[in-house]
């Protein structure tokens, strides 16, 4: 039996790798039947092109990601710049790792019996802060779009020199 140490006292076996990867097969197979029988009932492909293909998929798509980016550009803005500086008003404490301990870690020699059980208030807040200020920032993008989109009433449109002509003509004839 061929076997390896992956980790302190977790010993692997070939026959266990074999055995998932097996399991893993099979999984991936009742995955793709059951994807094929989904898409001969449905017509699941034609639908989802035709809801992919619409202009504001698209376009939600494209804000996914660049506020995906914008997201990770404001949790360091607010872990890397904000929190050391609200670090510096609160008595150069260490924001991230406030915490109100439960339970002790229970430690013997330099093994982990029980890790630690803590509610970390201060990672909560810094979540909060970050989501705050992408909120704003939402909120004033949505607020100029809304500036640039809004319609000014319409004037309503002089018909040429000619129609008015042509209509005053009309009405005279008319009568």
């Amino acid at each position: 039996m061929l076997c390896c140490r992956a980790f302190k006292g977790i010993r692997i076996t070939f026959e266990h790798i074999a055995f998932h990867k097996f399991i893993l097969f099979f999984a991936r197979l009742a995955l793709i039947l059951q994807l094929h029988l989904i898409i001969n009932a449905m017509g699941f492909i034609k639908d989802f092109k035709e809801f992919a293909m619409r202009g504001n998929v698209m376009d939600m798509a494209v804000g996914v990601v660049i506020g995906g980016a914008f997201g990770k550009i404001v949790s360091s803005l607010v872990a890397d710049v904000m929190m050391p500086l609200l670090s510096i008003v609160t008595g150069g404490a260490n924001f991230t790792q406030w915490k109100f301990v439960l339970k002790q870690a229970v430690i013997q020699g330099e093994t982990v019996v029980s890790p630690e059980v803590a509610i970390n208030y201060g990672m909560f807040i810094q979540v909060v802060i970050d989501f705050i200020i992408i909120a704003f920032c939402i909120f004033l993008i949505i607020r100029a779009i809304n500036k640039i989109m809004r319609k000014k009433p319409a004037t309503p449109k002089t018909p040429a020199e000619d129609i008015v002509l042509l209509t005053e003509i009309r009405d005279l004839l008319k009568k």
